[in-house]
């Protein structure tokens, strides 16, 4: 959680994964803050406090959703990436942009629940293990109740025979004392197979369980965009008309613990309290990621039946501003939801998106570009870095890597060269000279055995001289 760090941490905790960009990281940093900040103010001021929206201007590649989406992971807040131009303007077929917030809500909704699994797992564990036992010792089950007759019917069917007081008559015949024996071995029986269980010794015995099926599981709506305007749960709607089925499943007592688990974890789970902590967690934290922005920036004149840049600004900024959107947990207030917006504007500037957009992404900043220095430091500084994803994943195989730094400085090199050779699409090209770099040995690895490779500025050049000789193919390059 991000509560207990400060500004000053959160940019330490990004530059982890993210080279550069500085300004970009302080000003994430300061808006996460101002929401805690938020929350501990008086509550008839805490609502006059609206987040500061942020956009971001610089070219592709430069880590502009990077940082968003580790902001996110940092502050464990539901997070959403979406492009402008996957969105219309109202009265053309298309994604509505109140979708945002609806899928916004789903991501929030499985967060908080795969929490509360999290929370009630070892009890439906041992619960799920008092099931396995059952069903492996023959435990029988209860018998079912008489049913009651509800008190305005029972002049149609009538009431069932009142039951004479005194003791049960003994249904079976049976002596008591074998009775007792009975149960006695019932007992044993159960003891031996649990010490069984614990022991692992029945693990690939193959049982039979009983697994709800739900019923309208397969049923497929068609329309343009679904039903999320709607802000209802179709499954939902239809679970009483058509409630879940069970049907009998064969498999091994493994598995059967696993799915018997989830079954009794969904039990302990209550729907409703996950729904009502999954709309407080999106208002409050929430933080969605609005990428391609300058690509709706412009001011048509409207004529003509084509789609209106526009009218898609439009409609993005009530969710920007502040609405209420239904969604199927129920309205959800977008006022403190977080919004991080995102374009390279090259074609078009800030300025060209509506004065009332603009106004409310108050805070501006500027991507640089990336060059070779930046390039050398992203493929080994960042914990996730190229360097040690290849290096792990040929581990596997037995071949362990070792770049010189003067190999990595090529590759630097050969990004930075290719870039301006072609089209810029910053850090992102470091990932098609990796994988040509590594095609070859990641292809003859297994039949490699246990050895050490050594990538040294040769190796590279020898990779990797296709690319930058033949200009029309780098020019392809993704």
């Amino acid at each position: 959680m991000i509560e207990g760090l400060t500004p000053k941490q959160v940019v330490e905790e990004l530059d982890k994964y993210i080279i550069g960009q500085e300004k970009a990281k302080r000003a994430v940093a300061v808006a996460l803050r101002n929401r805690l900040r938020r929350q501990q103010i008086s509550e008839d001021l805490r609502d006059e406090v609206i987040p500061k929206n942020i956009l971001m201007i610089g070219p592709t590649g430069v880590g502009k959703t990077e940082i968003a989406r580790r902001l996110a992971a940092l502050a464990d807040a539901p997070f959403i990436k979406v492009e402008a131009t996957k969105f219309t303007e109202v009265g053309y077929v298309g994604r509505d942009v109140e979708g945002i917030i609806r899928d916004l809500a789903d991501i929030g909704y499985r967060m908080v629940e795969d929490e509360a699994m999290d929370a009630v797992w070892e009890e439906a564990e041992k619960r799920a293990e008092a099931r396995l036992l059952d069903i492996l010792s023959g435990a029988k089950k209860p018998a079912p109740a008489t049913p009651q007759i509800p008190p305005m019917l029972a002049g149609i069917f009538g009431n069932p025979p009142t039951p004479v007081p005194g003791p049960a008559p003994d249904q079976t015949g049976a002596d008591p004392q074998r009775l007792e024996e009975e149960r006695r071995q019932a007992e044993r029986v159960r003891e031996f197979t649990e010490k069984r269980l614990k022991n692992g010794e029945l693990e690939d015995q193959e049982i039979e369980i009983e697994v709800e099926e739900q019923a309208v599981s397969s049923m497929q709506v068609f329309s343009p965009a679904g039903f999320e305007e709607m802000g209802f749960n179709m499954q939902d709607m239809l679970g009483n008309i058509f409630p879940p089925r069970k049907v009998t499943k064969r498999t091994t007592v493994a598995e059967a613990r696993r799915i018997l688990t989830y079954q009794e974890a969904e039990r302990l789970v209550d729907p409703n309290d996950v729904a009502r902590e999954a709309m407080a967690r999106v208002e409050e934290s929430g933080i969605v990621f609005l990428d391609e922005l300058d690509k709706v920036a412009g001011r048509e004149a409207g004529h003509g039946p084509e789609v209106s840049r526009e009218g898609v600004q439009r409609d993005i900024l009530p969710i920007v501003e502040g609405s209420t959107v239904m969604t199927k947990y129920g309205p959800i207030d977008t006022s403190h939801i977080l919004f991080i917006a995102a374009g390279a504007f090259h074609v078009s500037k800030p300025s060209d998106l509506i004065p009332e957009l603009q106004g409310r992404f108050p805070l501006r900043v500027e991507l640089k570009s990336l060059g070779e220095a930046d390039f050398a430091r992203i493929l080994v500084e960042p914990q996730n870095s190229l360097v040690k994803q290849y290096t792990a994943l040929l581990e596997t195989e037995g071949v362990k890597l070792t770049f010189t730094d003067e190999a990595i400085q090529e590759i630097a090199r050969l990004a930075q060269h290719v870039n301006e050779a072609s089209e810029n699409i910053g850090a992102r090209r470091l990932y098609t000279l990796m994988e040509r770099l590594l095609e070859d040995l990641s292809f003859h690895a297994p039949d490699l055995g246990e050895q050490t490779v050594t990538i040294d500025v040769a190796y590279v050049r020898q990779q990797l001289k296709d690319v930058v000789e033949d200009r029309d193919l780098s020019r392809y390059m993704l």
